[in-house]
């Protein structure tokens, strides 16, 4: 009996020694802490540049204060470090009651380095470093801080923040008080900007004294910095752009249809890319947050509107295509569209009218009788759902109705409809008639503004666009396929002429008239699009006609006509990237319009 439980015992201590000395992590993690320091050598992030190789992002030095506590807890001089970093003893106290808080640090360990403070510069960090070796399980980790060498472009460039448990759940590169990109091309291109992180492997003694590299530094690994960004983005026309939207809400996008790179993308309102750094970050991020005009809204790609007029164009090209008209083929225009007692109002102009006419003076009537036209015509069809389907083939393979794939985070899909939506709709009793209002970028239809500007590019190109994307190249390694693919349409090479003609027509003495005195061959079109307060002024045009370099499309909420404000800014912001600057005649409209705000209603707060 007493020699079973002796046995007993000895099993039970021989258990609980191999326990301890081989199961159990926490020992293992506290031997290695005392013997290894394993210090992280952090990469420098890929800087980014504009396509003209101006500067846009770049690295500062800061400094992060890490703390073990498990080493921190004995004979700690607390007074000593809070006048060192400037802080106050109740601050001292609460953050290293978050650190152990596992609610608020779920990867918490004692033997294992927490930040502590995080983005000090080299005058924060002076006094404490020269008194580090009083402060045992404290150490400072160098790590860089984004800086912002202009104050446009916010939203295409994104921002740095800390990781949150969500990121280094999805990706264990990442581990608590790293940093990870936000928005923005910050975001979309984070494994390329971040790099790959080293390691030195640091041999202390009993006292926790750094003593030298472990092995001579056979097991340390070098960082691998991050790679650097050539945006497509001319920084520039961006900043005009910026100004010329001051007061407004709205989007500009302008993309090069030759191969795809967004030029410029403006969302108003907007706001400085350098609110959102160092340690204010936090702060400026909620302001912006709750400010009632959504600045953080990027409404280029994910601003859902209705057309206008500008997608008459996209009708033009189907009606023709499908043989509905011919160029030759004329409707009349009674001040609008009128049949069976329904009436689409539009402005006076000769009647009847042709289809390059009809782009010229932006008819309503024209583009109502193509649809209706198409949607009834069952010998050819068979059906309005039928029907209604092939139009919407033809919006798809132009871009519409889902998300491009720009590279960006966040993108918006618009909407499409098709002959299931009606069908459900209406209850299976609907016509052209039912629908009449899309045919002139109405009703049910919304697009982007990207979309939008991607239309007037796949006009500049007669017949196909590249997926937009603001990275014109990656330092060490090729662009995604993804966006040096053409993507054709299915519309026909004649139709996109007659299309262009319409368009240029418009400049000559048109609706976009206003542009006929630019020193290229501008191609534009306007759209008013009906809104329940003041109408939305809409612009897409490209230039030069025949060698395009720029196709654009400017969005001003609530700003009338689209020859009010759409038509002047895409001008501007053309001759500024065609010609390289403003003459002084067009700077003094462009400073006229930077002026020009549009009363708005008190928003939803």
């Amino acid at each position: 009996m007493i020699a079973g439980a002796a046995m007993l015992i000895v099993i039970v201590y021989i258990l609980r020694l191999f326990a301890l000395q081989v199961v159990s992590e926490d020992y293992r993690k506290s031997a290695d802490s005392n013997a290894f320091l394993k210090k992280i050598d952090y990469p420098a992030r890929g800087v980014i540049y504009d396509r003209n190789g101006k500067l846009l992002v770049f690295n500062q030095p800061s400094y992060d204060v890490m703390v073990v506590m498990n080493e921190a807890k004995d004979n700690l001089d607390t007074m000593g470090v809070c006048q060192a970093l400037g802080i106050t003893k109740e601050y001292f106290i609460r953050r290293m009651a978050d650190i152990k808080d596992r609610n608020k640090n779920p990867g918490y360990s004692q033997f294992v380095g927490q930040v502590f403070m995080t983005q000090l510069d080299e005058m924060d960090i002076a006094i404490f470093r020269e008194k580090l070796f009083l402060f045992r399980g404290f150490s400072v980790q160098r790590r860089t801080l984004r800086q912002y060498q202009y104050p446009y472009a916010a939203h295409v460039l994104g921002d740095v923040a800390e990781v949150s448990q969500r990121d280094i759940d999805d990706d264990d590169y990442y581990q608590r008080g790293d940093y990870i990109g936000k928005l923005g091309v910050e975001r979309s291109y984070e494994k390329q900007l971040r790099g790959e992180k080293g390691m030195q492997v640091l041999l202390r003694d009993a006292r926790g004294r750094v003593q030298g590299r472990y092995m001579n530094g056979s097991y340390d690994r070098k960082a691998i910095a991050g790679k650097d960004l050539t945006l497509g983005i001319d920084i520039e026309l961006q900043a005009l752009g910026e100004r010329l939207m001051e007061g407004k809400i709205g989007s500009i996008v302008a993309i090069d249809p030759q191969t795809g790179e967004v030029l410029c993308m403006v969302s108003s309102p907007t706001y400085d890319p350098r609110l959102m750094t160092g340690r204010k970050r936090g702060k400026n991020h909620q302001l912006l947050e709750r400010d009632a005009w959504k600045p953080l809204l990027n409404r280029s790609i994910m601003g859902q509107y209705p057309p206008g007029s500008t997608f008459k164009t996209s009708q033009a090209l189907t009606y023709i295509t499908e043989g509905i008209v011919t160029p030759t083929t004329a409707f009349p225009c009674y001040h609008g569209f009128s049949y069976r007692g329904l009436h689409v109002g539009c402005h006076g102009h000769s009647s009847p009218i042709a289809l390059v006419g009809a782009l010229s003076t932006s008819c309503n009537a024209y583009f109502c009788w193509g649809l209706y036209h198409m949607i009834g015509n069952r010998s050819k069809y068979g059906s309005v759902v039928n029907a209604m389907n092939t139009w919407r083939d033809y919006m798809v393979s132009m871009g519409f109705g889902y998300r491009l794939g720009i590279d960006l985070p966040g993108e918006k899909r618009g909407l499409i409809p098709n002959g299931a939506y009606y069908d459900h709709a209406y209850k299976g009793s609907w016509n052209g008639l039912t629908v009449i209002s899309i045919s002139i970028g109405q009703g049910e239809v919304n697009l982007t503004p990207l979309q939008i500007a991607n239309l007037g590019a796949t006009i500049a190109n007669r017949g196909f666009f590249y997926t937009p994307h603001v990275v014109k190249s990656v330092k060490g390694e090729p662009l995604d396929s993804a966006f040096t693919t053409k993507h054709y349409t299915k519309a026909s090479a004649n139709a996109y002429e007659l299309v262009v003609a319409g368009m240029r027509a418009s400049v000559l003495g048109g609706t976009c008239k206003a542009l006929g005195s630019m020193p290229f061959e501008v191609c534009g079109k306007t759209g008013t699009a009906q809104n329940r307060g003041q109408d939305h002024s809409v612009f897409m045009g490209f230039a030069p006609m025949n060698n395009p370099k720029i196709a654009i499309a400017v969005y001003v909420e609530n700003g009338g006509f689209g020859a009010d404000f759409g038509v002047p800014i895409g001008g501007l912001m053309m001759e500024k990237y065609i010609t390289g600057k403003l003459s002084p005649y067009s700077e003094a409209r462009a400073k006229k319009f930077q002026e020009r705000r549009i009363a708005y209603g008190a928003r939803d707060r």
